[in-house]
């Protein structure tokens, strides 16, 4: 997910999670396939390239009545570098171009049923089970259009330049002029006003203004309609045939809406998340794979960053963290305990909680469920404050098992570091 302002906040955020995943600070979001994008925006109406999907059937009635004067093929998987990338079975490149019809099922052959491996990709690259192709366009210009949640206007905000197609963080640093923000009035909405001002500034002439403006209306009212929280096109291009396309979109979506998004999230593609991350979350809890040796159990994200933050200044590296929230029960922190733990990865497990909404004796007995369930293959160092954490401490310490219960932040990082090696 990009950030796309240069407000106070996001500045804070890079700064804490430079070091880190940038999921580090939110849940798992919803994940949809670039041709579920596309089709949202099809069915509002809102210009893109016309496609069709094959997957392993292969089969060429999928390509009837599709006539372009060149095709884009594009193998479907959840990561960036696509077109620099290379297959396990030898093949060049995620995404062809081709004038030929009778070559696009060949292209797929060779994509569908083999991994794909990118700069953004496990080691091992991500299987390919789809493959979109598309009509290829004539791109005269790329420029940037996005719709946000924007903390700073408390509601939406329209975020523009007509420097599209790179990465508009290094836009807003070095050609601030170049992006432009307009907060949106929730009761009015886009106006006319403001999307022919917002097509002016991306650079559109003559008739194209108004394509531009009428795009970014269409845009608006799938942002609401979707309960999107940011709804990106980089770029929205402008056609040597006088077209205003959408050819790249990236929409995440208010969680909270679930209920009344069920088909847009019965869409939400898992296959390749970690499965310690989906049975993370179906337990309402947020796991994050890292790279070190050490588990963290944590309960909210400031607490996240900064346990990790101990861990390495103590010659430590987190392994995973595991966010338990707020509300937890027994049987969920049982439950992380069993997911930290079956990182291969792990050597120890910190658990490092502040209690407010969560009960420590909640969590201390939860941590011993999970101990008579399945004996601790590795030291656990405990340092539980704040809700009955007396309590807590005296639970843990009747258990009988060898816990390292530490109420010094640093001393309990430091011993989970030294316990790792």
């Amino acid at each position: 997910m990009s950030a796309i302002t240069k407000t106070k906040n996001f500045k804070v955020l890079h700064t804490l999670t430079q070091n880190y995943s940038p999921r580090v600070i939110s849940r798992r979001h919803l994940n949809l396939q670039e041709y579920h994008s596309k089709d949202l925006l099809r069915k509002h109406q809102v210009s893109i390239q016309n496609f069709r999907l094959l997957d392993s059937s292969l089969d060429p009635k999928s390509l009837n009545g599709f006539k372009a004067d060149e095709y884009v093929v594009k193998a479907q998987i959840l990561a960036g570098g696509r077109g620099k990338g290379h297959f396990d079975n030898g093949f060049k490149g995620g995404v062809h171009l081709t004038k030929n019809q009778n070559e696009i099922l060949d292209l797929a052959k060779n994509m569908i049923g083999h991994k794909l491996i990118t700069k953004q990709t496990p080691k091992d690259g991500i299987l390919v089970n789809k493959v979109m192709v598309a009509e290829s366009v004539n791109i005269v210009r790329e420029t940037y259009l996005s719709i946000v949640m924007e903390r700073t206007y408390n509601g939406a905000a329209l975020v523009a330049s007509p420097a599209g197609g790179m990465d508009i963080e290094a836009v807003a640093e070095k050609t601030p002029h170049l992006l432009k923000t307009v907060p949106i009035d929730i009761h009015e909405g886009v106006t006319d006003k403001v999307a022919k001002e917002i097509a002016e500034f991306l650079e559109f002439k003559g008739p194209l203004v108004n394509k531009c403006a009428e795009e970014i209306k269409k845009l608006w009212q799938l942002f609401q309609k979707v309960d999107a929280t940011q709804l990106e096109i980089n770029p929205l291009v402008e056609t040597d045939d006088g077209r205003v396309v959408a050819v790249d979109a990236k929409i995440n979506f208010d969680d909270n809406a679930q209920f009344r998004q069920q088909e847009i999230f019965a869409l939400d593609d898992t296959s390749e998340t970690d499965p310690r991350e989906r049975e993370a979350a179906a337990l309402n809890l947020t796991y994050i794979d890292m790279d070190g040796s050490i588990g963290c159990m944590v309960n909210g994200a400031g607490l996240a960053m900064a346990t990790m933050d101990l861990i390495m200044l103590s010659g430590g590296r987190p392994a995973n963290f595991l966010d338990l929230g707020g509300g937890v029960g027994q049987a969920q922190v049982s439950a992380a305990l069993r997911i930290l733990e079956s990182d291969p990865k792990v050597k120890a497990v910190f658990v490092n909680v502040f209690g407010g909404i969560v009960n420590c004796a909640t969590i201390a007995k939860g941590i011993i469920a999970a101990c008579k369930e399945h004996p601790p293959k590795y030291p656990i160092v405990i340092r539980l404050e704040g809700t009955n954490s007396a309590e807590a401490r005296t639970i843990l310490e009747k258990s009988g098992f060898p816990f390292s219960i530490i109420n010094d932040a640093d001393e309990a990082a430091k011993t989970a570091v030294k316990l790792a090696q």
